[in-house]
């Protein structure tokens, strides 16, 4: 039987598998939200080798979700002055459900209060139901929108929510 070990910090050495990982997620869950030529764009912006090798030299810590020796998912994470930046949390379909979320959940508001910050704030995509369900049920509060032009003619069109601590 199968169950949930933890979090794994991601180090150089993991970013291809990040990225893989990223790439398998991204296509499943937002194929039925964005088009596939967005998703081949923000994938190679965002969630390329690259992307996440530069990401993790401005500061983002990503950490895979682990089951047994596999990865479930991963969570990236960015201090900044005011809160805790929640950039990803992603978890693979056939893990969903099972709690991982929240476990994820819980493991950012542990590194969110030894930052000594009392508020996570994320941006979700307007369209992604599933994810916005999930950030209200655990408290989540929707504080803002945005829309922010990422080249090509895309547009990331996201809600803003933000998570206190205390």
């Amino acid at each position: 039987m199968s169950e949930f070990i933890g979090f794994s910090k991601v180090i150089e050495d993991d970013i291809k598998e990040l990225a893989a990982l990223g790439d398998d997620i991204w296509r499943e869950h937002y194929s039925s939200i964005l088009s596939e030529e967005q998703i081949g764009y923000m994938l190679e912006k965002f969630q390329s080798e690259s992307a996440i090798k530069e990401q993790i030299e401005q500061g983002y810590e990503y950490y895979f979700i682990k089951e047994d020796s596999n990865s479930a998912g991963y969570i990236g994470l960015c201090k900044k002055p005011e809160h805790l930046f929640l950039s990803k949390l992603y978890i693979k379909q056939d893990y969903r459900s099972k709690g991982y979320g929240r476990k994820a959940f819980n493991f950012v508001c542990t590194k969110c209060k030894d930052l000594g910050l009392d508020k996570i704030v994320l941006t979700v995509n307007k369209n992604n139901l599933k994810s916005i369900a999930f950030y209200e049920k655990i408290g989540f509060k929707k504080t803002d929108s945005v829309v922010c032009d990422i080249g090509d003619g895309f547009v990331m069109d996201d809600y803003i929510y933000t998570y206190s601590i205390f």
